[in-house]
């Protein structure tokens, strides 16, 4: 009995189209967070190391965080030295995120340190529905 198998003409030609690509030896830069939840306020914690907080930009919409820095690579080279492999990265990182409540922006701050970046994000009070009676 012969195997029989579906074949999509299109597989071939559109496989890996979608996939980001990644250089070989060249290195992987995001921004890894953390994020803690009490009753009032989340906390989150991100590694942005390399960057400079006034490159570093953090916007608020509703319950969507979303953080973006430039980061930079420091050249420094000698007179008669020359550069056999650098692997820090340059360029531009962004991360956003969703949150299950919505962030109160009034009272939101953030504070960066050490490559570090942390956001205080109040939860925006709900207004629970009034019951009205009727008379």
């Amino acid at each position: 009995m012969a195997n029989i198998s579906r074949v999509d003409p299109f597989e071939d030609v559109f496989r890996g189209f979608f996939r980001p690509v990644r250089i070989e030896g060249a290195p992987e830069v995001q921004i890894k967070i953390d994020v803690k939840e009490d009753k009032q306020a989340y906390t989150v914690h991100a590694d942005i190391p390399g960057a400079k907080k006034e490159d570093i930009h953090v916007s608020l919409d509703g319950n969507q965080v979303s953080i973006s820095a430039e980061v930079r690579q420091e050249k420094e080279v000698k007179d008669g030295e020359k550069v056999i492999r650098s692997e820090r990265f340059y360029g531009k990182v962004e991360r956003s995120f969703g949150l299950e409540n919505e962030v109160d922006e009034s009272g939101a701050s953030a504070k960066y340190a050490d490559g570090v970046l942390e956001l205080k994000l109040p939860k925006k009070l709900v207004q629970s529905s009034k019951r009205i009676t009727v008379q």
